[in-house]
């Protein structure tokens, strides 16, 4: 394998933006794929990057390769044969499919360990089950592909990075939820992937469940019965762990890089701090013209990040869809992918 790490980017819904923000940022980083610094394996409908090419200025090229081929440092493998038509910014069952295999072939190469990991541009859930693949995402997804449960979702935005105890679950059931295994293993997964970011000591905090931890068991005992015991066992074995510190201002001291990342105790309570800073918007007119971010998954035996936003079959097919997001997946996953390839 060439020095340079080969990242695989699934194309995701090819109908959606996927295509078009891949073009995009295969451009933006072209030198440093000239360079050897990079090396890219796009996976996905060919016809749909073909037509996302055609909406950008100096889009680079993707020569077609197959599995068995000595890839060039930027290519695209089909996931598949096309066997129908491709409404561009639409539902549809083949659409859905492309995504599957495209996840599918790519988990494949990186369990193989041709690639050192994957970028997933996003898919539609109901194009992905009209197409026959049951799943509610690419976590359900990667889950059952790589054989592994219990994955840790982690949202990051520069410094900001966020790792969840459960994620898309009702709130009501967050409580039963939050145990210490359960807790352990999110502290335990975020603190090896600050590691593999190059964090040589992570300090991580731990959100409180409850309206200021609890308020001595006013609002709740969650913090003091579960989460508290869980932070003095990780501090006893020698981790930089604070916590529970309450959610009101826990993403303040996150912001002020009083700590390296802070474990959420559920969906929303991680994911609007992420997204409010990540959502770039326009004063004048009230539209968000780009959006950053990425969606790490931790405790695959695999590197996998994803853009943080979904398929926009909105603006699809029009050239107005930003890759910002993208980019910042493909940096995570090369800066895991060299400490992963370090430590063999």
């Amino acid at each position: 394998m060439n020095h340079a790490p080969t990242l695989a980017i699934t194309m995701g819904d090819p109908a959606g933006v996927g295509p078009e923000i891949i073009v995009k940022a295969a451009r933006r980083l072209r030198h440093r794929i000239e360079n050897g610094h990079l090396r890219l394996l796009v996976i996905g409908h060919a016809s749909a990057l073909a037509a996302a090419r055609a909406l950008v200025a100096d889009a680079p090229v993707f020569p077609v390769v197959n599995e068995a081929d000595d890839w060039p440092a930027l290519a695209l493998l089909p996931a598949g044969e096309e066997l129908a038509d491709l409404p561009i910014g639409e539902i549809s069952a083949e659409a859905g499919r492309f995504a599957y295999l495209g996840v599918e072939r790519g988990v494949k190469l990186a369990l193989q360990k041709r690639i050192d990991g994957i970028v997933t541009a996003p898919l539609n859930k109901e194009a992905l089950n009209l197409s026959g693949h049951h799943f509610a995402g690419h976590t359900d997804m990667l889950a059952a592909l790589t054989g592994m449960k219990n994955s840790v979702m982690m949202l990051a935005h520069g410094d900001m990075r966020v790792s969840h105890v459960t994620t898309h679950v009702a709130l009501e059931k967050v409580p039963g939820l939050l145990t210490p295994e359960r807790l352990r293993r999110t502290i335990d997964l975020t603190h090896a992937a600050l590691l593999g970011l190059g964090i040589a000591r992570p300090h991580i905090a731990i959100a409180a469940l409850n309206p200021h931890a609890g308020e001595g068991g006013l609002f709740g005992r969650q913090d003091i019965d579960i989460t508290a015991p869980v932070v003095a066992e990780c501090v006893e074995g020698g981790m930089r762990i604070t916590g529970p510190v309450p959610g009101d201002t826990v993403f303040v001291k996150l912001r002020a890089r009083q700590f390296d990342a802070v474990v959420a105790m559920y969906h929303d309570q991680g994911h609007i701090p992420v997204k409010l800073l990540g959502f770039n918007v326009d004063p004048q007119t009230g539209t968000w013209n780009s959006l950053s971010g990425v969606n790490i998954t931790l405790g695959l035996p695999i590197i996998r990040t994803s853009v943080d936003h979904g398929t926009a079959f909105d603006i699809a097919g029009q050239g107005i869809a930003n890759e910002d997001s993208l980019i910042e997946a493909i940096d995570y996953a090369e800066r895991l992918a060299a400490s992963r390839r370090g430590s063999r």
